[in-house]
């Protein structure tokens, strides 16, 4: 049965003092407008989209274009894979992105459209080491307002998030936890993690 998001399912999803995976290497010529802009317009496309009224199927289709659009998908699925993927072959790393954007958009997804009724605001942005923090909040029916960091670089050329921290929790160090104990399961085998993933999240 669908009921408000609450901090204690949102930080279910995402284990507890992790910190930052793979940090990228320079900011390159991102600002801190571009940044803010950036998280700006994903706020705003994930708003116009858990106050749609659309069904949970369309509101994944869509969330998973809003993160194609914005994210760097490639690092965050690199990451997530780790020392793994130098042992990838081309072919075996383009299936386990697919695969993953598509498990990130359900997993997420289902968790912002917990959201509905509610609304995510931009409130800050600052440099942070070789990329830039926007910070957002959260405010949901019923519950006290909660913090929602974006972390924000270019290394890709143009601006993307390659990373969310719910209340300090670590999304992308999560996801490398996750991802690398569903590959210790299936013996290291990215193929057969690929295939579970296109049916997870």
């Amino acid at each position: 049965m669908a009921s408000d998001i609450t901090r204690r399912h949102l930080l279910a999803t995402l284990p507890a003092g992790l910190a930052l995976a793979s940090l990228p290497g320079t900011a390159g010529a991102l600002t801190v407008g571009q940044a803010r802009a950036l998280v700006d317009q994903v706020v705003g496309e994930v708003n116009g989209v858990i106050n749609s009224g659309k069904s949970e199927s369309a509101m994944l289709r869509s969330f998973e274009a809003i993160f194609v659009r914005h994210a760097d998908v490639r690092y965050i699925a690199q990451s997530a894979l780790g020392p793994a993927g130098r042992r990838a072959s081309k072919a075996q790393m383009s299936a386990y992105i697919k695969a993953f954007q598509g498990y990130m958009a359900r997993k997420y997804g289902r968790r912002f459209r917990e959201f509905i009724g509610g609304r995510i605001e931009v409130t800050d942005a600052r440099p942070l080491k070789s990329f830039y923090e926007v910070r957002t909040v959260a405010h949901l029916r019923g519950q006290a307002p909660f913090r929602v960091d974006w972390h924000v670089f270019d290394k890709s050329g143009r601006e993307r998030f390659f990373n969310i921290i719910i209340e300090g929790v670590n999304m992308l160090a999560a996801e490398r936890t996750e991802i690398g104990a569903m590959l210790d399961r299936r013996g290291g085998d990215i193929g057969a993690l690929t295939a579970d993933l296109t049916r997870a999240g």
